[in-house]
């Protein structure tokens, strides 16, 4: 049980200091993503997947009103939860590994918490879905 806790305490710490980490940076120039960007993004996508189901009810209530954010919202946060939790495992499995070129991102936003910052509803980045197919 003691282990559990640290084991828990440790991932949390890692989270949080993702967000920090990324406060640092420009996103909008953003061209190099590195090993620890996609070790960071795969802990938060693990440890924080939940956050589809409210972030994507807030982007589709932003972009499209309310009845939006409580159909196709809901749906696609309920939806986009497996596949960010899965996302993550994969991130933080393959940090080391440079695929997708460049450690970019497979989904936006790159954080689950980037819908309370303006980002619009899950998608994946269609430039790494081609190359992935290749």
């Amino acid at each position: 049980m003691k282990t559990l806790i640290i084991v828990c305490a440790t991932a949390l710490g890692f989270a949080l200091v993702a967000p920090a980490a990324q406060a640092y940076r420009d996103d909008t120039s953003r061209s190099g993503y590195t090993a620890m960007d996609k070790l960071g993004r795969g802990l938060a996508g693990m440890t924080t997947g939940f956050l589809e189901l409210p972030g994507n009810i807030v982007a589709e209530n932003r972009d499209h009103g309310a009845a939006a954010a409580a159909t196709v919202g809901f749906a696609k946060g309920l939806g986009m939860i497996p596949v960010r939790e899965l996302v993550g495992v994969y991130n933080f499995v393959t940090a080391p590994i440079p695929y997708p070129s460049g450690y970019r991102p497979i989904l936006h936003p790159e954080y689950p918490w980037g819908y309370f910052e303006g980002s619009p509803s899950a998608s994946i980045d269609h430039r790494t879905a081609t190359h992935l197919r290749d």
